[in-house]
Order: C-alpha cells, then structure tokens, then sequence
C-alpha cells in the first residue's frame, strides 16, 4: 500500500511537471501582465492607507491631545511593519524610491514645549533692573504685530523663532537666551519614520512574489532558448 501510494505521488508530480513544461512563454507573460497590475493596484492600496493614517497623526498632533496622537502614532507604526510600503521621492533631481512612511515630525508637541520653555523665560526676563527694561515686553512690541499679521498663535513656529530672535538681541539676556537654548527641545525627539518590510505576507507581498517568479521564469526561457539558437547558429 505504502509502495502504491507513493507511486501514485510520483506520477502526479510528473504530470504536474510536464504541464508545467509544456506552457508557453506567451502564456506566461498573459499569467505575468494581471499580476503586475494586481501587484501595483495592492500597493497601491497599502501606501493610501499609511498616507490616511500618517494624516490622522498629523491632525491629533495639531489639535494638541497628546494621548490621541499616541494612540494615532502607534496605529500608523503597526500598519507601516506589517506592510510594504513604496515611497518614492525627488532629491537632487533623481527620483530615490524608499520603504516606510518617510520622516514626519509632531511640530505641534514641540512648539507647544518651546512655548512653555519661553514663557517661563518671560518671567525671568520680565526684571526693571535690567538696563534694556523688559526684554520680553519689547520682543512682544515687535513680535505680536507680525503675528496678527501672520496670524500666529501662541505656539506657532513662526512666533517662536520671532521671540527668541528679538531676545537674543539684547546683551545683558545672555543668560536668559543661553537657558533658552538650553530647555529648548531638541527637534530630534520629535521626528519619526518607520520603515517597512521589503516583503510581506499580504496581498500585494504574494501577488509581487508571483510576479517576480514569472518575470524569473521567462528570462530563463527566454535565455534557454536564446543559447540553443547561439549553439545552432555556431554548429551550421
């Protein structure tokens, strides 16, 4: 019985194995065309959906709820390592092609830290001894113009960068300005980008594993068959 059955496997590999030879390269390049296009239609789908969930990020970040955009952040890193995502962007006039989400910063939560790190320097410099008056009042005097102009908010990067420009500007707030770009937070910790896999076992990872095989498989025939010509032409 044991001997029967596998007799009957090896047979039915053969068969399998013959059908397999007797296809054609035309054929498999009508097998090739769709699953190229199903492979660029999930992937397609794949990069929407982080572009979706790195928006949702984007927009939590913004409305300042530092739970909701926790929350936002780990959705998007979970998506973007269980799935292939293609970017592809222009540098220096070449366009680099790149898996993940690219780099995104939550802007938000860091001019709201430097916010407070310069408020706080508004009561430090906020001294009628000091020779220039108070420093931050007359940063204010130029500052807030520009921001109803601009309309900047409170902890808008503009605002920021217009405050501790103007403080700088005075002598005697060395150590106020030196504390400030000391508290201030380093933009780094605020950056984030995840990569993703180059392969996945998604749909779009088993349609561009099928694709690849084909693609693999027609260059071998495609070669087999141009040897055999090269071999009968240097025979004649």
């Amino acid at each position: 019985m044991g001997g029967s059955k596998k007799e009957k496997q090896r047979l039915s590999l053969k068969r399998v194995l013959k059908g397999v030879k007797g296809i054609k390269a035309w054929q498999l390049v009508l097998i090739l065309i769709p699953m190229l296009f199903l492979t660029a239609t999930f992937l397609r789908f794949d990069h929407i959906e982080m572009t979706r969930l790195r928006n949702i990020v984007e927009e939590t970040d913004a409305s300042g709820d530092g739970v909701q955009t926790a929350a936002a952040v780990d959705e998007l890193k979970k998506f973007v390592f269980s799935h292939t995502v293609i970017n592809i962007t222009e540098q220096n006039g070449l366009n680099i092609v790149y898996f993940g989400t690219g780099p995104f910063y939550l802007s938000n939560q860091y001019y709201q830290k430097a916010a407070a790190i310069l408020a706080e320097a508004e009561a430090r410099a906020a001294d009628d001894s000091n020779p220039n008056g108070n420093i931050y009042a007359a940063a204010m005097a130029v500052c807030k113009p520009q921001a109803i102009a601009n309309r900047w908010v409170w902890n808008s990067p503009g605002y920021i960068a217009c405050m501790t420009g103007e403080i700088n500007k005075y002598p005697a707030s060395e150590n106020i300005t030196e504390t400030i770009k000391a508290d201030l937070p380093n933009p780094a910790l605020y950056r984030n980008e995840f990569v993703s896999p180059v392969w996945t076992p998604t749909a779009s990872g088993f349609c561009s594993l099928i694709s690849l095989v084909l693609i693999a498989w027609i260059l071998v025939r495609f070669f087999g068959w141009l040897v055999i010509k090269i071999a009968i032409a240097v025979l004649k």
